[in-house]
């Protein structure tokens, strides 16, 4: 009898093998072309300016770089917690010239200067060694899909690509930070800051040059002229001499200027009282501060008063900045390592950040008070295993 559903009977045709990829993924490889794109910003210029010349950005990379650096990275392998497993050894010694907090302190500090941080691994299967990557030497090699195929590092003219290995697995993590506009590459706090750190490098620099000429803003000798007198050549000239010679320079600052013969000093330029030099600049050191996400507080800049006091600034800057940075990374970790290293997951221990005590110790107290849980539920809630 012949099946109506099956007109060919019970033979069943042979489903064409499933690709799985992205149904935008066409679009996006013709905005990448397949080409090599370098970083879209001077990487140079940014770090220069903000990181080597301003004080305020500098101590901002330091702060959350070395806060996210010291905080502990755990291995759990099967869900037990594992001190002494091969990659936690390889966590606190990823290679033979740095620890792993020094390790960890140049990943972050990529990332708030770049947006970017690349870590490689270096080994035949298991990595045995990670090694951090200055992001203005790498470059993103785009594949058929428009996501990354392979990264091209190169210094001095020479470069050396890193793919894909044969079973897939990428030897370079690229960390990133959220990027609007950009396939690619990461968008950094330090140039979200850029203009505020324009701002406040020209203060300083104004502030430089004020006192070099004399600590007196920049003005105009005027001669009252009578009957059409006017200042000879060799008055002029002499005038001029003395004014270089006697009052100009650090070394003569405060030194009286003497005007005689219809002279008087006319000022050019505002004064810093009436530019409200000092307001401006705290101003720009503030935007600074709130780019890479550190209380103003914690940085001895004044005009502001978010927090009560200076303990609630420093654990508001570990749980908003610090603290989701080290699980972002952590998180990135494990997906990439976990090829190489199965059943285990790598998470910040949060515990064991001081600044962080007083909450635990209040949530712990609030537990042991809620009588109406079990110890399972308490441990539970305090992140305690069972």
């Amino acid at each position: 009898m012949l099946n109506w559903r099956r007109p060919s009977g019970d033979r069943r045709r042979v489903a064409a093998p499933e690709i799985k990829d992205s149904r935008v993924g066409a679009l996006i490889a013709l905005a990448g072309g397949g080409r090599a794109r370098w970083t879209p910003r001077d990487y140079a210029s940014l770090a220069t300016e903000g990181f080597t010349k301003n004080p305020v950005a500098y101590r901002c990379v330091r702060m959350i770089s070395e806060a996210a650096a010291a905080t502990p990275l755990a291995v759990f392998a099967g869900g037990v917690r594992a001190d002494e497993h091969p990659l936690a050894d390889l966590l606190a010694r990823p290679n033979p010239e740095q620890s792993g907090v020094e390790w960890l302190e140049g990943v972050y500090g990529a990332l708030q200067t770049a947006g970017n941080a690349y870590v490689e691994a270096a080994g035949d299967v298991a990595p045995d060694e990670l090694w951090s990557l200055r992001p203005d030497r790498m470059k993103v090699v785009p594949g058929r899909s428009g996501w990354p195929e392979a990264y091209e590092y190169s210094v001095h003219g020479r470069s050396v690509t890193l793919a894909r290995a044969a079973d897939g697995w990428m030897p370079v993590l690229h960390l990133k930070l959220f990027h609007p506009v950009d396939d690619h590459y990461g968008f950094s706090p330090l140039e979200a800051a850029a203009f505020a750190i324009d701002v406040h490098n020209a203060s300083g620099q104004w502030n430089k040059a004020l006192l070099d000429n004399s600590a007196r803003p920049s003005g105009a000798l005027v001669f009252s002229a009578r009957d059409g007198e006017r200042l000879t050549d060799e008055q002029f000239v002499s005038l001029k001499t003395q004014i270089d010679d006697l009052h100009s320079g650090t070394a003569n600052a405060g030194r009286p200027l003497v005007l005689e013969g219809g002279l008087d000093w006319k000022p050019l330029s505002w004064t810093p009282a009436e530019m409200d030099f000092i307001a401006g600049k705290h101003a720009a050191a503030r935007e600074i501060a709130l780019a890479f996400g550190v209380p103003p507080q914690l940085l001895g800049i004044p005009g502001d008063a978010t927090y009560a006091n200076y303990r609630e600034a420093n654990v508001a800057f570990w749980r908003g900045t610090v603290a989701p940075l080290v699980r972002k990374t952590a998180a990135a970790l494990t997906g990439w390592l976990g090829g190489r290293f199965p059943d285990v997951r790598i998470e910040p221990d949060m515990d064991a950040v001081p600044a962080l005590q007083p909450e635990r110790e209040a949530l712990w107290a609030r537990l042991e008070a809620a009588s109406f849980l079990t110890d399972e539920e308490r441990r539970r809630m305090a992140g305690v295993g069972a």
